[in-house]
């Protein structure tokens, strides 16, 4: 490369990126690195579905950003283009009562939406049941952030009925793969002793990435998504070692590239360099908070600004302003702090307060401006 500095800029039509989409959450590598022992164990609990038996059950288990979801992404692509298996993928987050998950099944299932109202949960099992059983096909459910269910008081009875679906109508088949990235949450204990009676999973578990295999993974991002040669060793290991630094989360990581490029090209510079990826650090940190706080309903996020206002207080002083705020009573408000405390947004430990006994005070786990930046 020249060393004329001019020579080292980007035009207006040029960018550091071949393929941006690369960077992009759902993105699927085409090699699926460091997660062998996972698959082989996914595959051992899924096969007995290809031979039009009930598979396995299982539970998947690890922090976020671990491979958990693109594991049963790669492994449902394959059943659906090597198999006749019909395979869902629900998102808890979005779906997060039994109701949700059952009309996500039967728009998958039917290609069309189930009506809006007037359907009863007991018309729409048996809609989605007969098709499995009039098709004779098994089907396999990825319950993906399954600790949403829980958090909504909804897992038990949505295990329920989909693990008990061949008693309600012979023939039924139907497997179910929850996806948890709350490590305090033990499944099995957390469900219903009618659901532990049958539910009996293999447990897979996701273990954080080390920096050694982080580098490898988004090299090959690198490699697929930037033009050659505009991120070297250097940036490489350095966004290998902030992403360790947040657990071993792959998605920090992945933003965080993109971030840098997107601030080289902003210098219209053809190479991304350290500075680059130290400016996107501060955003791409917030990967894992961000998405949590756009799932959040309306009175969840009003919580979460009236504790970032009142960092620190006890939870009575904090609910007389929510309460202003949404007229809400404090049993749901109780429910909201539970689970904001569950989804590591807040701490609510308990504290002695002087002539008060025991209360919960609320404190924000990330900067409130960054909190209150995002909402």
């Amino acid at each position: 490369m020249s060393d004329d500095p001019e020579d080292r800029m980007l035009g207006w039509d040029e960018s550091v990126f071949r393929d941006e989409h690369v960077f992009e959450i759902d993105w699927l590598p085409e090699t699926f690195k460091h997660r062998d022992t996972q698959m082989e164990t996914l595959k051992y609990a899924l096969r007995p579905a290809v031979r039009g038996s009930r598979p396995l059950n299982v539970i998947a288990r690890g922090p976020p950003g671990t491979g958990k979801t693109t594991a049963a992404q790669i492994l449902f692509d394959e059943l659906t283009a090597q198999t006749d298996v019909k395979t869902v993928r629900v998102n808890c987050q979005m779906d997060s009562t039994r109701y949700a998950v059952f009309s996500r099944l039967f728009a998958e299932i039917f290609d069309y939406e189930p009506p809006s109202s007037g359907i009863s949960f007991k018309k729409l099992f048996s809609q989605i049941t007969d098709k499995l059983v009039e098709e004779d096909e098994v089907l396999v459910v990825a319950l993906d952030d399954v600790n949403y269910l829980f958090y909504e008081s909804e897992a038990s009875d949505t295990l329920y009925s989909l693990l008990r679906a061949h008693e309600a109508h012979s023939g039924a088949k139907i497997g179910v793969i929850c996806v948890s990235s709350d490590l305090e949450l033990d499944v099995i204990d957390a469900l219903d002793t009618r659901v532990q009676s049958v539910f009996r999973p293999e447990e897979v578990y996701f273990n954080p990435y080390g920096q050694a295999e982080i580098a490898d993974i988004l090299g090959e991002r690198a490699d697929r998504g930037f033009n050659e040669g505009v991120v070297g060793p250097t940036v490489l290991d350095r966004v290998a070692e902030l992403t360790e630094e947040q657990g071993g989360d792959l998605r920090v990581g992945i933003d965080l590239l993109r971030r840098a490029g997107m601030n080289a090209e902003r210098r219209a510079s053809r190479s991304v360099e350290t500075e680059d990826v130290e400016a996107a650090y501060d955003k791409s940190k917030y990967v894992h908070l961000s998405r949590r706080l756009r799932e959040l309903s309306d009175s969840e996020t009003a919580l979460v600004e009236v504790i970032a206002a009142h960092d620190g207080q006890q939870a009575g002083d904090i609910y007389d302003a929510f309460s202003e705020q949404t007229d809400l009573g404090y049993t749901r408000y109780s429910e909201i702090i539970n689970k904001l405390d569950q989804l590591d947004i807040i701490d609510a430990d308990y504290t002695n307060v002087e002539g008060r006994g025991r209360s919960r005070e609320l404190t924000l786990n990330y900067d409130a401006d960054a909190v209150l930046e995002r909402l």
